[in-house]
């Protein structure tokens, strides 16, 4: 398959470039984008959420009453959880929620994720370009210009460009990102998936 190459103003530079099927023309496995995107998820979680137990709350460890003879249950210190300001039963405490999975699994999940986008024509190439100054201006008229404004996007470049980085972080719907930092869930979160051509190139030999 050809996709036809952009440029910024959205015009037809006459260039195509031809898509590597191993990367977007595979069989889709649903299970392995579902997998990768749970693990993806779940490494992000902090899991910090922590309460104070009997042991941890402060107060006296003095026995409230005596143990027998007033007719009423028997009762510890005041940190007794059952008590206001007691320590909290079986809280929650800090974990890790992160998981492992392997790497063919998770190359598969991201090739068959890149399919889809392609199948249904949310892969867009566009020119190698560069912003001289920071501005969000800029880059959105870049999305206008290429009828994404719109759109959830993910551009993918070949390195890390700070002015073009900067350009895009105010804009609520879009997002930059390397190559290397492509993974899973970004490409299924975008309803617009924009690859410069040296992006394009690196993702491909990779394969």
């Amino acid at each position: 398959m050809e996709l036809e190459v952009m440029n910024i103003s959205g015009e037809s530079t006459g260039k195509k470039v031809k898509l590597n099927k191993e990367i977007f023309g595979i069989e889709p496995n649903d299970h392995a984008i579902y997998l990768d995107v749970k693990q993806i998820m779940a490494n992000r979680r902090q899991g910090t959420s922590k309460t104070r137990e009997r042991s941890e709350v402060q107060g006296s460890r003095r026995k409230v009453k005596r143990q027998k003879g007033t007719g009423t249950a028997r009762f510890g210190d005041i940190k007794n959880p059952i008590f206001r300001g007691g320590g909290r039963v079986f809280g929650p405490r800090p974990k890790s929620y992160g998981g492992k999975l392997n790497r063919k699994v998770k190359e598969l999940a991201r090739r068959s994720a890149l399919t889809y986008k392609v199948q249904n024509k949310q892969v867009m190439v566009v020119e190698d370009f560069d912003l001289e100054t920071p501005k969000t201006r800029d880059f959105a008229n870049i999305q206008k210009n290429l009828k994404i404004d719109d759109k959830k996007s993910l551009l993918v470049i070949n390195e890390r460009n700070k002015n073009i980085y900067l350009s895009s972080r105010n804009l609520q719907n879009s997002k930059v990102v390397t190559v290397s930092e492509l993974n899973t869930y970004e490409i299924m979160n975008a309803s617009a998936l924009l690859f410069v051509e040296s992006s394009l190139d690196v993702l491909q030999k990779n394969a």
